[in-house]
C-alpha cells in the first residue's frame, strides 16, 4: 500500500511520535490554544485520529487572555515503566511534565522540571537509573540559540533540576539547531535535531557513546531538489522491537496551511539514520512524495472537520485562543454562543473564538446560525484567522441586523468594515467560504452569503507560529443576553487529490 505526503494536511506543528506495542502516539505544539498539546493515535503512521489533549487549560493566569504564539511549545512524548510522560516547554515559565497511564484518559497536573525563561524542545531518555533531558534555547527569551544542553532528574521525573550542561554548539556547522529528540541504539546515544531555520534548514543527527558527549554530527536529510522546504522538526520511530525498521516524521511549513506532517523511510548506514530517499549512502537523503505504508494495515482513521453540534460538549477539533470562561457557550439544539461583552473593536484578541485547523488544500464551508441579537453591538460571525484576518458577520446596529465583511490584523486597534448589506431580517443566516490552493504558501478564500453576490476575496495569512484557523464567534460591545445558535459547521473537500 502506498501513501502520499503529507500524511497530515493540517497544522500539527513540531510532532513527536512514539510506538507502544502496535500503536503509535503523537503530540504536537498548541502554543496559546486551549485545550493544549493534542494527542493523536495511529496504527500505521499514515492514518491518524485525534484522541485527547494533555492540558484542559494552560495553568498560568496570564493565559486567561490571548497570548499569541506563547504557551505550549514543541512537547515530547515517551513511554517508560508503564507510564506516558509528556514534557512541555513554556518559553517564559520553564520545562514541565505531565504523565498518565492512559493516553485517552486524564493527564496529571503539570509539575516543573526546569524553571526559567528561554528553554524549549525538551526530550527525555532513561539511563543509569536516572532520566536525562535534552533541550534547546529560544533566542527571543534568553538571548542566544544554536546550542543543545542536558539536565538530570530522577527516573520518575519528580525532582526539578537546578543546573544543566551544554553538550553541543552548532553555531559553526549547524546554526539555529533546536528541537532535539533523544534516542539510544546500540552503543550510541543519538540526538536528532533540525538546523538552519524552519523554511531553509535540514535534519542533523548527533551521536556519542556518552550522554554528555562529545557528540559528532552528520546531516541526514536536506530538501535536495524537492519542493519540501525545511524539512523541520520531527521524530525517529522504531517500527519493531528488534530495532531494525525505522521511520521518520517531520513537519513542513506551508504558510497559511500551517506545518503539515510528512513521513519518511529510514536506512541505518554506518550507524547513522539517513532519512528519505538516498542517492548515495554517504550523502543525506531528501524527502519523498510517496512511500509504502510502514505497517501493512489500513484503519480509516481521520480527523473530521464537520460538526452538527448534536452533543453536549465541544468536540476535540475545537480550541480557543485563551483559557475558556464560564458563560461563553452552551448546547441548546446546537452550539449556543453567547454575545459576551468584549470592549474592543478588533477581533485579534477575542478570547472566545471557537477555532479549528485547516485540513484540506481546497475546500468549502457552510455554517448556519440562528440569530437572537438583542442589543446594538451584538454580533455573530465566521472568520479565517491569522496575523491578518478577515470575517463575515451579522451585527446589530440601530435596532436592525446587518451583514458585514471586515478585515483586521493582530496588534491592530480597529477592524475595517469593507462592505455592509441592507437590513437583514431573516431569523437564520448561512455563512459560506470557498478556499483554493494557489501554491504551497497561499490560501485564497472567498466569503459569500447564501450564494448571493455579497462576496469578498482574501489571501489567508498564517498565525503566530501556526497556520490560519477557521473560527466562529459571538460577542457584544455592551452587556447583553443576545446569542447565536450554530446549527452546523460543514466542510467539504473540493479537490479529489486530497484525502478526505
Amino acid at each position: 500500500m502506498q501513501y502520499e505526503n503529507p500524511v497530515l494536511f493540517s497544522d500539527y506543528s513540531d510532532p513527536d511520535v512514539i510506538r507502544v506495542g502496535g500503536d503509535f502516539y503523537m503530540v504536537a505544539s498548541s502554543f496559546n490554544h486551549v485545550p493544549g498539546v493534542p494527542v493523536l493515535h495511529s496504527k500505521n503512521l499514515v492514518e491518524w485520529e485525534l484522541i485527547n489533549y494533555v492540558l484542559p487549560q494552560i495553568p498560568f493566569e496570564r493565559f486567561d487572555k490571548v497570548r499569541h504564539g506563547e504557551g505550549a511549545w514543541a512537547p515530547s512524548l515517551r513511554f517508560h515503566d508503564g507510564k506516558f510522560y509528556c514534557l512541555i516547554p513554556f518559553p517564559d515559565e520553564g520545562i514541565f511534565v505531565s504523565e498518565t497511564d492512559d493516553p485517552y484518559g486524564k493527564w496529571s497536573l503539570i509539575r516543573p522540571l526546569l524553571v526559567g525563561k528561554g528553554f524549549e524542545d525538551p526530550c527525555p531518555i532513561w539511563a543509569h537509573g536516572k532520566c536525562f533531558v535534552a533541550f534547546a534555547f529560544a533566542k527571543s527569551r534568553i538571548g542566544f540559540n544554536s546550542r543543545i544542553a542536558v539536565f538530570e532528574t530522577d527516573s520518575e521525573l519528580k525532582t526539578p533540576a537546578d543546573k544543566y550542561a551544554y553538550v553541543y554548539n552548532g553555531h559553526d556547522h549547524n546554526p539555529c539547531i533546536e528541537g532535539p529528540k533523544f534516542y539510544r541504539r546500540g552503543k550510541y546515544f543519538y540526538i536528532l535535531a533540525p538546523a538552519g531555520g524552519v523554511s531553509s534548514g535540514w535534519q542533523t543527527a548527533l551521536r556519542s557513546e556518552k550522554i554528555y558527549g562529545p557528540y559528532e554530527s552528520k546531516i541526514i536529510m536536506t530538501q535536495g531538489g524537492t519542493d519540501i522546504n525545511g524539512p523541520h522538526q520531527g521524530a525517529l520511530i522504531d517500527l519493531d522491537d528488534d530495532g531494525r525498521k525505522w521511520a521518520f516524521m517531520h513537519f513542513r511549513d506551508m504558510g497559511a496551511y500551517g506545518r503539515t506532517t510528512y513521513l519518511q523511510p529510514v536506512q541505518w548506514i554506518n550507524d547513522w539514520p539517513l532519512c528519505g530517499e538516498l542517492d548515495d549512502d554517504n550523502l543525506p537523503g531528501h524527502p519523498v512524495r510517496f512511500g509504502e505504508y510502514p505497517v501493512n494495515l489500513q484503519t480509516g482513521y481521520t480527523i473530521d472537520p464537520n460538526d452538527e453540534f448534536e452533543g453536549d460538549r465541544l468536540s476535540l477539533k475545537w480550541q480557543t485562543p485563551a483559557n475558556p470562561a464560564e458563560g461563553w457557550y452552551s448546547f441548546k439544539k446546537g452550539l449556543k454562543l453567547n454575545c459576551v461583552y468584549y470592549d474592543k473593536n478588533a477581533l485579534s484578541d477575542l478570547p472566545q473564538l471557537i477555532m479549528q485547523k485547516v485540513c484540506y488544500a481546497n475546500f468549502s464551508i457552510k455554517c448556519k446560525c440562528r440569530l437572537n441579537l438583542l442589543n446594538d453591538g451584538d454580533e455573530v460571525g465566521l472568520t479565517v484567522f491569522g496575523k491578518e484576518y478577515s470575517y463575515i458577520c451579522v451585527v446589530r446596529a440601530e435596532g436592525q441586523n446587518y451583514l458585514e465583511i471586515r478585515k483586521g490584523e493582530i496588534g491592530g486597534e480597529e477592524d475595517e468594515t469593507l462592505c455592509r448589506s441592507q437590513p437583514y431580517d431573516d431569523r437564520y443566516v448561512t455563512f459560506q467560504i470557498t478556499a483554493k490552493f494557489e501554491n504551497p504558501y497561499s490560501l485564497v478564500i472567498k466569503y459569500t452569503f447564501g450564494g448571493s453576490a455579497f462576496t469578498r476575496k482574501f489571501y489567508a495569512a498564517p498565525g503566530v507560529w501556526t497556520g490560519a484557523k477557521l473560527g466562529i464567534y459571538a460577542r457584544s460591545g455592551v452587556q447583553s443576553d443576545g446569542y447565536g445558535i450554530f446549527k452546523f459547521f460543514r466542510v467539504t473537500c473540493t479537490d479529489n487529490r486530497v484525502k478526505k
